[in-house]
Formats: structure tokens, sequence, C-alpha cells
């Protein structure tokens, strides 16, 4: 087992590795940009990816704390379902109103990758190989999508 500054050490490096893999890599709109801490640029919408001990997952997030607003947010999303999917090129799980970590109530849109564990290096090309299409078919979906979530 692992004690937690252990733990807190893989993961760092882990983030620190495929945010060196990623840099050379533009976005939709040919910037530069700090993949592992994607701004989506609109608050209370974060695209979350996890390298867990169990599984890696990628997603969109609605955190916002009024539910009806995070739902009307999770709608909106949805009425984009069909170009989501043939931009990421498969189906999401899409989640309304779930518990976080925190016991805040949120909604997303994910992914799952399961057994695989970021505490095993050698998991690590294939945890990258999942996030790296699809953060950049988030980005290219967001970017086609966001302004109508800006106000």
């Amino acid at each position: 087992m692992y004690n937690k500054a252990e733990t807190s050490r893989i993961r760092s490096e882990f983030w620190i590795a495929f945010g060196q893999y990623m840099k050379p890599i533009p976005n939709a709109e040919g910037r530069r940009i700090n993949w592992p801490n994607y701004k989506t640029g609109v608050r209370h919408i974060y695209f979350r990816m996890k390298a867990e001990r169990d599984f890696a997952s990628i997603g969109i997030e609605i955190a916002h704390p009024d539910e009806e607003l995070q739902e009307l947010y999770f709608e909106q999303l949805r009425q984009f379902k069909k170009m989501f999917e043939s931009i990421v090129g498969e189906e999401w799980n899409w989640k309304l109103h779930q518990k976080n970590e925190f016991g805040q109530a949120i909604s997303r849109i994910e992914k799952i990758l399961p057994a695989v564990t970021v505490m095993d290096s050698e998991d690590w090309p294939d945890i990258i190989a999942f996030l790296k299409p699809r953060i950049i078919a988030l980005d290219e979906f967001w970017n086609s999508v966001k302004p109508g979530f800006e106000s």
C-alpha cells in the first residue's frame, strides 16, 4: 500500500507527464492550452479528468449550486447530444443530479475506463491513450457550443 504522500506524488507525476505529452497539441482554435487544467470559460461547467486507483474517467461536470439551473445547462447540452457523440465518436453516460465525493449535487456527462490504476506507471500509456483523444474531442465540441452558454 502507498501512504498519502506517495499517492500524491505518483498522481502528480502522472499529471505532469500527461501535461508534457499534450503540450505540443493546440486547442480547436490553434492556441496553446493547459490540457490537464482545461478551463471552459463558463462558471460552474468543468471538464474533469480523473486517474484513480481502479479507473480513469473524463467528463463534463455541471456544478451549479442551483439545481434548476444545473438541469437547464444539462438539458442545453443534451440538445447537442448527436453532435457531441459524432465528435467524440462514442456514447457517454449522461447523469443528472448525482452526488459527488463531497456530497454536492452535480450533473455529469462522462466516459470511464475501468481496470486501470494511476499507481502503476505501466497503466499510464493506456490512461493517456484514453484521455488524449477525448479531451481533444471535448475541446472541439465545446468550441462549437460554448457561445450558447456564455451570458
